[in-house]
C-alpha cells in the first residue's frame, strides 16, 4: 500500500531555506506535496510558487489582497491554468494563518522574533515543525517547549540536524556532549582591533554559505553561533557545560556528538544545506538523491580549532543569556537584530553589534534583579505575550543606547 504525500506549509517560501524546500519536494511528488506557502513582501516570487505547486493557500505579509489575488491570477493564465483561485490572507498574521492551516509538515523558514507566533501555531495544531527559524524556539524557549509533544520538533539548521542524527547512534543517557562546528566567519584568525575598520560588504562575505543580511552578519559576529548553543541546550536538554563550539572552517563536518565510551560520531556532508532541508520534511525517514556526498577520493584538509572568545565574545554571552533563561534570550536576540540595522546603515561600527547586545542584556540583569524584569514582567510563569514585551523593550533600549530615535519601539509595547 502506497501511502499519500506528506503535506507541507512552507514559511518564507521566498527565502533562501523556503526556495531550497521547494526545491526538494518538486524533485519528490510522491512523497511531498505543498499546499500553503508564506512570505513577507515578495509577491511577485510567492504568486509564481503558488502557481506551480497549486497549493491552497498563500499568506502575505504586506501589501493588499486584491494585489496578491491579481499576481496569482496573472501567473496562473500565463501558465494556462485560468480557473485556479488559491486562499489568500494578507497582513501581519498572515504567516500564522498558513502554519496553522493543519499541514503535517510546517517549515518555519522565517528569520527574527516573529517567527514564533507562526511556531506556535503549528505546534497548536499538531503539525511537525521543521524548525530552520532558530530565533523563536531561543526567544520563545519554555513557552516552545511547553507547546511542543515529544519528537514535534525537528531541527533544519545544519547543526542541529547533524546532532539529531548522530544521536541515533546511542542512548540519551550514553551522550557526554555535543560539538557544534562553526566557520569562523569572514573574519576567523583576525585581532579584536583588526575588526574596528571592516564594513557590511565585509561582514557579508562568508565564505561558504549565501544567506541574509542578518544570518550572515550573525555569522560574522558569531551571534549566530551563540543563538546555536542555546538552541542545542533547549532542543536536547542538555547542560551548557556538555555543549561546546569549535571552528571547522570547511564546514564538511556539520557537527558532532561525544559518547561516554570516548567514541565520537561525526555527520559530514557538503556545505550546503539541501540535506538538512529534505529531513526536515521527512523525517525520520530519508529521502534519496538530496545532494552529492563528500568525494573522499580527493585529497583534503580537515582543519579544527578552538574558538577565539576573546575576539568574538557573543558565544560567551550567549552561554550566560541562557543559563539565566526566561527573557534573556529573547532581549539578546532582539537587540542584536536592531544592531545589526544600525551597522548596515552606517550607524555604528562592527563590534559596536555584540557590545550593544551586551550593554542591553545587563540593563535587564539589573532590573531582573530586582524581581521584576525591566519590561514589566514579574518572575512567574513566562508567556507569549511576555516574551513579546520583552523583545519590544530590548528593541527600545538597544536604540536608546545607539543614539536611535525610539518612537518605534515604544517600552512595554508588543510587536
Amino acid at each position: 500500500m502506497v501511502s499519500s504525500p506528506r503535506t507541507v506549509a512552507v514559511l518564507g517560501s521566498t527565502g533562501s531555506i523556503g526556495t531550497q524546500a521547494l526545491d526538494v519536494v518538486a524533485r519528490n511528488p510522491d512523497h511531498l506535496r505543498v499546499v500553503a506557502l508564506s512570505a513577507g513582501s515578495n509577491v511577485d516570487l510567492l504568486a509564481e510558487q503558488a502557481v506551480r505547486f497549486e497549493v491552497e493557500l498563500v499568506a502575505v505579509g504586506s501589501g493588499t489582497h486584491e494585489g496578491v489575488a491579481e499576481a496569482v491570477s496573472a501567473y496562473a493564465s500565463r501558465a494556462g491554468r485560468p480557473t485556479y483561485r488559491p486562499q489568500v490572507v494578507v497582513g501581519p498574521e498572515a504567516s500564522v494563518a498558513a502554519a496553522g492551516c493543519g499541514a503535517d509538515v510546517v517549515l518555519n523558514g522565517i528569520t527574527g522574533a516573529i517567527g514564533l507566533r507562526p511556531t506556535l501555531a503549528a505546534l497548536a495544531q499538531g503539525s511537525t515543525l521543521a524548525l530552520a527559524n532558530k530565533e523563536s524556539l531561543i526567544v520563545g524557549g519554555p513557552v516552545v517547549k511547553a507547546a511542543a509533544a515529544p519528537g514535534q520538533i525537528v531541527p533544519v539548521d545544519s547543526e542541529h540536524s547533524a546532532i539529531a542524527q548522530c544521536l541515533r547512534a546511542g542512548a540519551p543517557q550514553e551522550v557526554r556532549r555535543l560539538v557544534l562546528t562553526a566557520s569562523g566567519g569572514p573574519f576567523r584568525g583576525r585581532s579584536r582591533e583588526s575588526l574596528r575598520a571592516v564594513g557590511p560588504a565585509d561582514a557579508l562575505a562568508h565564505p561558504n554559505f549565501s544567506m541574509g543580511r542578518v544570518v550572515t552578519t550573525n555569522s560574522a559576529t558569531l551571534v549566530n553561533k551563540g543563538l546555536e548553543v542555546i538552541e542545542a541546550h533547549l532542543l536536547f536538554d542538555l547542560p551548557f557545560e556538555r555543549i561546546d563550539v569549535v571552528v571547522h572552517p570547511q564546514q564538511l563536518v556539520h557537527s558532532m556528538v561525544e559518547f561516554v565510551d570516548g567514541s565520537t560520531i561525526a555527520q559530514a556532508g557538503p556545505p550546503r544545506m539541501l540535506v538538512p532541508i529534505a529531513l526536515g520534511l521527512s523525517w525520520p525517514r530519508r529521502l534519496a538523491d538530496v545532494d552529492a556526498g563528500v568525494d573522499w577520493s580527493r585529497a583534503q584538509e580537515w582543519q579544527f580549532e578552538p574558538l577565539d572568545d576573546e575576539t568574538f565574545p557573543a558565544v560567551r554571552l550567549a552561554r550566560e543569556v541562557g543559563s539565566a533563561g526566561r527573557t534573556f534570550p529573547a532581549v539578546y536576540n532582539a537587540a542584536n537584530e536592531v544592531a545589526v540595522d544600525a551597522f548596515h546603515e552606517g550607524r555604528i561600527g562592527f563590534l559596536d553589534i555584540v557590545d550593544t547586545v551586551a550593554r542591553v542584556v545587563h540593563e535587564h540583569a539589573s532590573g531582573s534583579l530586582a524581581g521584576m524584569e525591566p519590561s514589566g514582567i514579574e518572575s512567574a510563569a513566562l508567556t507569549v505575550e511576555d516574551v513579546m514585551r520583552a523583545d519590544s523593550w530590548a528593541r527600545h533600549e538597544a536604540r536608546k543606547v545607539l543614539g536611535l530615535p525610539t518612537e518605534l519601539f515604544p517600552q512595554g509595547v508588543l510587536r
